[in-house]
């Protein structure tokens, strides 16, 4: 079995180890915010993922424009191997990282981004 096949959440346990999928790495290859907002590329619409696989299950999750917190809820793993596996697709060219905020943010972008991260999980 690979590691990365991962069963569908909401369909019952997984027995696979959260960090198993990513090879025991937890660091990620690019930063990732915990409220960045990720977006599946065009393309990935396209190629055949194997049912249950955790990689085709974070880049359909994607087209939502989910943050990485959300992304981990959904997957149902720790935020460190969702951020590892977000990276990797991220560097595969499968996901991209939309603007997060800068040190110099106004208190309304702050705000209007912590909106959006409330929301996201209120609907998880």
């Amino acid at each position: 079995m690979d590691d990365r096949n991962f069963e569908q959440a909401g369909t019952g346990p997984s027995l696979v180890r959260p960090y198993s999928l990513t090879s025991g790495r937890t660091l990620p290859a690019v930063e990732l915010a915990l409220e960045a907002l990720i977006q599946a590329l065009p393309d990935t619409a396209n190629r055949n993922w194997e049912l249950g696989d955790v990689d085709a299950t974070i880049v359909a999750l994607c087209a939502q424009s989910p943050s990485v917190a959300e992304i981990a809820a959904r997957v149902g793993v720790p935020i460190g191997v969702a951020r590892v596996l977000v990276a990797d697709l991220v560097e595969s060219g499968q996901l991209r990282i939309l603007a997060t905020l800068k040190e110099d943010a106004s208190d309304s972008e702050r705000r209007e981004l912590i909106e959006r991260v409330l929301g996201g999980l209120r609907k998880i």
